[in-house]
């Protein structure tokens, strides 16, 4: 055992060493699995990205009531008295004034031209009750003014208003026949909230012919564990027809289907591309089990066995698999973290504004498969190389 193993330490150091000798063919490979993890990496790094923003949205303590059977704000709609009813449970927190913190809302998207290519794009359009601000822990004005009651008068997330054109502090837009004019930029910690543009509801709501109607209710419990009740409460009162949420769970639902979409493709891109770099790897490997076809040879004749060259020749490609493993994961961070984009959630059909995550289980994942390519790559020429009769070997020098 202890000769074997000697074997493969001796004959792995020498292939190894003899890299050197083969820069320019190495490159090639270490490049070519690079590329494909970079690529796979920042594809992932869309999901992962968008699945973060939408994670960090909401809050433990908070609650949303839309209609019964409603997938998302969109398609839900409550009457004025529901929303009254909803407001009005104990189990919401109340103001120092004793009011309650809670919000009916509007939700609706608007057409506004995206600053870096100029297309129409859905924006989501959110008509508040003053208590949305304080349902909301991470919102912050951080420019401008609030609007005011009864005014056409919008703030924007500081996302949205640096993704679309227009949304500039003091700029007017035209939205349903309208001219409303921005007066201030918020922030909501990088959540899906960033995206929004806010309205006083009672403004929105004649606006979209909504009459006196909301389409949710964003509440603040008295403590996450009073969830259970209020929900049962809610859901078992016959004077409504609602679904309860937490916010939390509502918003990482929302992600569900975007991130498997951007992940599917990416791994079909990234599985494309593979058989790409496996070929070179191929090309490279057999190119220099030929051109070590005498020192394979020799080897064998001193008497090491063929295992010890199989192993040599994988670790060889394992090698240079890792090393464009690294190369891609790095590069996928320097170009792709952090970078901003928009893009549309099929659930609700509106914009959200997100930035690349290249996290360290993507890094690890993108290396992990290059090690995967350099396995496939290197197994049949370390195959070649030790069933290649000596004597034959020999002949070839």
């Amino acid at each position: 055992m202890f000769s074997w193993i000697s074997q493969v330490v001796a004959v792995t150091t020498f292939s190894l060493r003899s890299l050197p000798q083969r820069v320019g063919s190495s490159l090639v490979t270490i490049v070519g699995v690079g590329g494909v993890v970079m690529v796979l990496v920042g594809v992932l790094s869309i999901a992962s990205g968008f699945q973060a923003t939408l994670a960090r949205t909401g809050d433990d303590s908070n609650v949303l009531v839309m209609r019964s059977g409603a997938t998302s704000e969109m398609v839900s709609g409550l009457s004025l008295e529901s929303v009254q009813i909803i407001v009005d449970q104990p189990a919401v927190r109340r103001d120092g004034d004793g009011r309650p913190i809670a919000s009916g809302e509007l939700f609706v998207v608007v057409d506004q031209p995206k600053r870096s290519t100029g297309t129409g794009a859905n924006v989501p359009l959110r008509g508040v009750e003053p208590a949305a601000f304080a349902v909301r822990k991470e919102f912050e004005l951080v420019d401008g003014r609030f609007f005011e009651e009864g005014r056409n008068e919008l703030i924007v997330g500081r996302a949205a208003s640096e993704e679309f054109a227009g949304l500039t502090l003091g700029s007017t837009v035209r939205w349903s026949d309208i001219d409303w004019q921005v007066v201030g930029i918020f922030e909501a910690g990088g959540t899906a909230e960033d995206s929004e543009v806010w309205c006083d509801a009672r403004v929105l709501q004649p606006a979209y012919q909504r009459g006196t109607s909301f389409q949710s209710v964003h509440a603040k419990l008295e403590s996450p564990a009073a969830f259970e009740s209020f929900q049962q409460g809610l859901e078992a009162d016959p004077r409504l027809n609602v679904k309860v949420i937490r916010e939390t769970d509502y918003y990482q639902e929302q992600s569900t289907v975007m991130t498997a979409i951007i992940r599917g493709l990416g791994s079909l891109v990234a599985l494309l591309m593979g058989f790409g770099a496996v070929f070179g790897a191929l090309n490279t490997l057999y190119a220099a089990v030929s051109s070590r076809t005498r020192e394979i040879a020799t080897l064998r004749a001193l008497g090491f066995g063929s295992l010890p060259v199989v192993v040599s020749v994988l670790a060889e490609a394992l090698f240079l698999a890792g090393c464009g493993g690294v190369l891609g994961a790095a590069l996928a961070y320097l170009l792709f973290n952090g970078f901003q984009a928009a893009t549309l959630n099929f659930q609700t059909f509106s914009q959200v504004a997100f930035a690349f995550a290249v996290t360290p289980p993507l890094m690890v994942a993108g290396i992990v498969y290059a090690l995967m390519m350099g396995f496939v790559g290197g197994f049949f020429p370390a195959v070649r190389a030790a069933r290649l009769p000596v004597s034959v070997a020999l002949r070839e020098l």
